[in-house]
C-alpha cells in the first residue's frame, strides 16, 4: 500500500497488508488486489465473510447448499451472493436457475490496501480489519472450548506463539510475506482432496505483527 494500513484477513497469514486466500476453481486469477472502499465495506459483514470462507473451502455452492452449511435462508444467501457478484468477488459458475445456480470466487487472493489519507479507505479498512480479528479469535476461543473432544496428537499439536523483539518496518513485512509464503504450502490441498493426507483435518492458520510502545527506558 502506498501508505498503507494493515488490514487483517482470516484464511491465512497476511502480508503487510490484508490477504484473504484460498483456490478458485475455474478461475485464472491468482490475486486480486482491492483498494476501494465501497468494495472493502462489502466484506466487512459477518455473514457474507463466512460466505466467501464457504466457498474457498467447498468450491462452487448453490444459495440453497450455502444455507444449508451456514444455517441461513436460501433467500439470504442468494442476496448476499448477489452483493459479493456486485462487487466482484464471486461470480455465476453457470448451470441452474434461481437459488440453484452455482458460484464461485473469481480469485484465489484478495489482497486489501488502504490509503491513510483517505479517510473512507480508511475506516473501511478498520472496519474490515476488526471484523477478521474477532473471527480469528472466535476461532481460537471455540477451539478452546472443545479441544477435550480432540484425540491427544491434535491437542499436543495446536499451538499459541507469543514473542517480542525488535525489527525494523522493511523486517517485520519481510517477515510477514515468509509466513505467508509458508502458509501458502498447502494451499492446494483446500479444494483438492486427493493432495491431503488420509489423516488430515481442517486447520485454523493465522498470525499477526504489529509495533508496541516502547518502554519508558526505550526499549
Amino acid at each position: 500500500m502506498t501508505a498503507k494500513k494493515p488490514s487483517h484477513a482470516a484464511r491465512s497469514a497476511p502480508p503487510r497488508d490484508g490477504e484473504l486466500t484460498g483456490d478458485a476453481a475455474g478461475t485464472d486469477a491468482p490475486l486480486r488486489v482491492i483498494t476501494d472502499p465501497r468494495t472493502m465495506r462489502a466484506l466487512a459483514h459477518p455473514v457474507r465473510l463466512a460466505l466467501l470462507e464457504a466457498l474457498l473451502r467447498e468450491g462452487e455452492l448453490t444459495a440453497t447448499r450455502a444455507s444449508e452449511l451456514l444455517d441461513e435462508s436460501p433467500g439470504n444467501m442468494s442476496w448476499h451472493l448477489q452483493t459479493l457478484a456486485k462487487y466482484g468477488y464471486v461470480e455465476e459458475a453457470g448451470g441452474g436457475k434461481g437459488r440453484s445456480r452455482p458460484w464461485r470466487v473469481t480469485a484465489d487472493s484478495n489482497r486489501f490496501q488502504t490509503v491513510e489519507e483517505d479517510p473512507q479507505s480508511a475506516a473501511a479498512g478498520d472496519a474490515l480489519a476488526s471484523l477478521f480479528v474477532e473471527r480469528s479469535y472466535a476461532r481460537l476461543r471455540e477451539w478452546w472450548s472443545r479441544r477435550a473432544s480432540y484425540p491427544k496428537a491434535w491437542q499436543d499439536a495446536a499451538f499459541i506463539s507469543d514473542s517480542i523483539t525488535y525489527l525494523t518496518a522493511d523486517e517485520m513485512a519481510a517477515l510477514a510475506n515468509e509466513i505467508n509464503e509458508l502458509f501458502g504450502r498447502y494451499r492446494d490441498r483446500r479444494l483438492n482432496k486427493d493432495l491431503r493426507p488420509a489423516d488430515a483435518e481442517p486447520v485454523k492458520l493465522a498470525a499477526f505483527g504489529h509495533p508496541l510502545p516502547p518502554t519508558p527506558s526505550g526499549n
